[in-house]
Parts: structure tokens; C-alpha cells; sequence
């Protein structure tokens, strides 16, 4: 039976097929949309023209429920998968599976990137390296030293939130409607003793607080990815020397970036980090330098971006 990179695969396929080779996957719930396959597919083509021993590799895409997460992570190991990526709702469940993690995942309490071992897998995470880089490209932007706004408190704002304090931001204020989950993101990144100060503040009342003359706001949470969707802040509110970048891809441009460009702000999407990461993934399981131009070709032409996207990164 023929097995296609591109296709969505399911826990009873992995039980019943065979996929030959050095087996690479992104692992959701859903993950039908995940452009990842695309992205890592290219980027193992461009290896291969390199290094022969890339020759067999193959990036596949599986939906698989949170409940059958352990058993797939004993078929996957069993099966011999050398990497995996995981993806929502995941990252944060999957630590208790692990039989070891990185300093990086331990911190930002969410593995997002699996190496194979033999007693099982090893847990990573790249968003943190994937939001920085993105930073730099987008926005010519970096965190050391620089004011930080965060909205958000689930998981990809922890990660954010963990790294940033780690690359010497200034100053971290965290946003949040939820005042519990607020007070625990508070808790755990506290813990972290960083020497930059911390805030918290309500998003309910969608007012900012006093912010320094430059900074990038980082919007962490999902209110973007519906046209409908109202704005997770006012941009127009920040001072004039802020940029913001927003972790959603697709749509290209949120409400969030439309008002953030017409208040004569730099803004970003999140494609840049979405591709950073997987980079750094790449680069862990074949430990070889992987090209972020070839990946980012990848991503927009899954997405059907214009060429522009390309040529600007």
C-alpha cells in the first residue's frame, strides 16, 4: 500500500502500515491544516542533495486523540520513528511520557519536539528559539533588552514567556482574561528568579498598562484566527516605538496586525516562527544545518502566499 507524506494518518493506520525508512512526524489533534509535512519535506529534499544518508527520510502528518497519546508513542517508538513534532493539545500532556526532556521543555513545562532513544523519547522545545529568530527577521527586533508584552497564558505563552526572560528581556508583562490562569502562569515563571521584573494584568478590561517608550507585543492566544474575532488589545494604545507580533499564521493578516499597521506600527504574523521552529526541529534529528529560506518557500506555497513572502524573508 502506498504511503503519502501529504496524507492525514490515524493511530490504526500506524498500528497496521509500514513506513519505511527514516520516519519523521508532526502528531495533532486535528492537524489536517498542519502545512508542517510541506515545510520539513522541502527542507529534507534540499539535505538530500547534500548528503546521501537523507536519501530515505519522510515527514508524515497523524492525527492522533489525546486519550491514545501513550500507546501511540509506543507504536511510534516501537516503529522506530526517529523525531516526532507535537502539536496542540499535546505539548504540555506529553512531559509524563517522556523518558527525559531538555532544560528548555522542562522550564517551559511543553515538549514540542521528540527524539527517538532507546529506552523511549527525549523531549525538546524550539518555540522559544522559533519566536526569536522570527523576532530578529520580522522586525529586526531582539528580546535582550527589550520591554516585553505577552497575551496569553496557555501553553505557547508560557514557552514564550520562559524564553524570553532566558534571552534577557528587560521587562515581561503577562496578559490574560482568565485571572486563575493568569495567577499560574504568574506562578511558574516567577519561579524562574529572573532579574528582569514581571507583571500581570487583566485583559478584560482591555487596558495596558504603563508601558516604556519601546517594546514588541506578542499575542499568545487564538483571538485572530476568526475575522470575527474581536482584538485581544487596542495596538493603537501602545506607544508609537512598539512592534507587534502575532503567533497566528493563517489568516496572514489578523485583526490584530490590521490594526496594529493602521496605528503606523511594525507588525508580524507568525509564520516566521512557525518555520524558525521546525528548523531547529530538523536540525536536532539530523544534526545537520537546515535552510530556513527553503522551509519558508514550502510554507507559502502551501498557504497560496505571493512570492513577495519569500522574497522579504
Amino acid at each position: 500500500m502506498t504511503i503519502d507524506p501529504s496524507f492525514t494518518y490515524t493511530l490504526d493506520d500506524l498500528r497496521k502500515r509500514s513506513f519505511p525508512g527514516t520516519s519523521l512526524a508532526v502528531v495533532g489533534y486535528p492537524v489536517r491544516h498542519s502545512i508542517s509535512p510541506a515545510m520539513h519535506n522541502a527542507a529534507i529534499a534540499d539535505l538530500r542533495q547534500r548528503n546521501d544518508r537523507f536519501r530515505d527520510w519522510t515527514y508524515y502528518r497523524f492525527e492522533i486523540a489525546p486519550e491514545t497519546l501513550p500507546e501511540a508513542l509506543e507504536v511510534f517508538h516501537r516503529k522506530g520513528f526517529l523525531g516526532l513534532n507535537l502539536t496542540i493539545p499535546h505539548k504540555v500532556d506529553v512531559l509524563q511520557l517522556l523518558k527525559g526532556f531538555s532544560d528548555d521543555a522542562r522550564r517551559m513545562g511543553a515538549a514540542n519536539t521528540l527524539v527517538w532513544g532507546e529506552l523511549g523519547y527525549e523531549g525538546f522545545n524550539t518555540d522559544g528559539y522559533g519566536l526569536e529568530q522570527a523576532l530578529s527577521k520580522d522586525l529586526g527586533m531582539a528580546i535582550a533588552g527589550t520591554a516585553i508584552v505577552l497575551l496569553g497564558a496557555g501553553g505557547a505563552a508560557r514557552a514564550a514567556a520562559v524564553h524570553c526572560l532566558k534571552a534577557g528581556c528587560s521587562s515581561l508583562w503577562v496578559g490574560n482574561r482568565s485571572q486563575q490562569r493568569l495567577a499560574e502562569m504568574m506562578d511558574a515563571i516567577q519561579s524562574l528568579q529572573s532579574k528582569a521584573p514581571v507583571h500581570g494584568f487583566s485583559l478584560v478590561d482591555a487596558r495596558l498598562p504603563d508601558l516604556p517608550a519601546s517594546g514588541v507585543l506578542v499575542n499568545a492566544t487564538s483571538l485572530g484566527l476568526k475575522e470575527s474575532d474581536p482584538l485581544p488589545i487596542d495596538p493603537s494604545r501602545l506607544p508609537a516605538g512598539w512592534s507587534v507580533m502575532d503567533m497566528i499564521y493563517n489568516p496572514t493578516e489578523t485583526p490584530l496586525i490590521k490594526a496594529s499597521q493602521k496605528a503606523g506600527l511594525r507588525a508580524a504574523n507568525g509564520l516566521g516562527m512557525l518555520v524558525f521552529q521546525g528548523v531547529r526541529s530538523l536540525e536536532i534529528w539530523s544534526r545537520e544545518t537546515v535552510s530556513d529560506h527553503v522551509m519558508m518557500a514550502a510554507a507559502c506555497h502551501s498557504l497560496k502566499l505571493p512570492p513577495r513572502y519569500v522574497d522579504n524573508f
